[in-house]
């Protein structure tokens, strides 16, 4: 394309011949129309990607990438490397979006002139749609304002889907090439980046969860595994370092959350009994022990986490 249009939208699609296409349409559905598609087939072995060269034929805004498989991160540097848009933004193919999201998102940052808009979303589960991120104001925050409200997980997720970003800030972080949850280890960096954040959380986008899905143990924690575990807690204590040095004035609410996800974690693997994650509870115990005035004096501590610190944490006695 030769001028910069306002919005590169870019998806990996991955053995989802079942569901790209609603997924796909749902893009084309929207009433902005001065943007591109990229649609990264990452190595799929159904017809995925043929099914996306289909839709290219139809329309010129939609380009295909085809690549050997990969990681999530590795696919959507792929994406970026050829994105051309103003602001770019993520859609995963087995989710939708409302036919307006691009215009909202557009708009949004535009009127706040702001590096990241975000939207609300919903929740598909079962057949049941369940509001996601859902609130009535409009918020412009400042990067500090903007990554509490992130790590609080009420108002906004780690997803990259329902973010439009300024694709300056993609030319200092890119997603990591190595791991199952790219967004956890980059989504707060670029909001820490970010010259201002804007937020309105009306649902312009829906998470369809099923079996098959990356994050399906979000909504079934017996889906939970060590892996999942590792890598997770691997990611938040380099969030909590990179936080406190990027954003030293919310270095306590970093550290603090990364506990707080601990102390979860050790309740999920408790209460359902999740013995191949023995070495995981463990370690969050020892962690936790360790730290247990810290976390359990927090000035952000919740009372159901003192109550799960106390059932399942050791007080070390002076």
């Amino acid at each position: 394309m030769g001028e910069m249009v306002k919005v590169s939208v870019i998806m990996l699609t991955y053995n989802r011949e079942a569901l790209v296409g609603r997924a796909i349409e749902s893009v084309l559905a929207q009433t902005m129309k001065e943007f591109e598609y990229i649609i990264v087939d990452n190595g799929s072995t159904d017809n995925s990607g043929a099914i996306a060269e289909e839709y290219a034929k139809k329309d010129e805004r939609i380009r295909v990438l085809h690549i050997p498989k990969s990681t999530i991160g590795a696919g959507r540097n792929a994406g970026l490397d050829v994105a051309g848009g103003e602001y770019i933004t993520f859609i995963d193919d087995d989710d939708t979006a409302e036919p307006d999201m691009l215009e909202f998102l557009y708009g949004l940052a535009k009127e706040a002139d702001a590096d990241i808009s975000v939207c609300g979303s919903t929740k598909e589960v079962e057949g049941e749609f369940l509001p996601n991120c859902v609130f009535e104001e409009k918020l412009v925050m400042t990067p500090e304002e903007a990554v509490v409200m992130l790590l609080k997980r009420k108002k906004c997720n780690a997803a990259m889907p329902t973010k439009l970003v300024k694709r300056e800030l993609f030319d200092e972080i890119r997603f990591l090439p190595e791991g199952k949850y790219d967004d956890i280890r980059a989504t707060y960096k670029y909001f820490a980046s970010a010259n201002r954040v804007a937020a309105h959380g009306v649902p312009k986008y829906c998470f369809w969860r099923h079996p098959g899905n990356n994050s399906a143990f979000t909504t079934n924690d017996l889906l939970l595994t060590p892996e999942q575990l590792d890598e997770y807690f691997d990611a938040f204590r380099e969030r909590t370092e990179y936080l406190s040095k990027k954003l030293p004035k919310i270095a306590d609410y970093a550290q603090y959350s990364e506990w707080s996800y601990m102390i979860s974690m050790c309740n999920k693997i408790s209460r359902n009994n999740l013995v191949s994650c023995g070495k995981q509870l463990e370690f969050v115990k020892k962690e936790l022990t360790e730290h247990y005035e810290e976390f359990y004096e927090s000035e952000y501590i919740e009372e159901f986490e003192k109550e799960f610190m106390r059932e399942y944490i050791m007080v070390i006695q002076e």
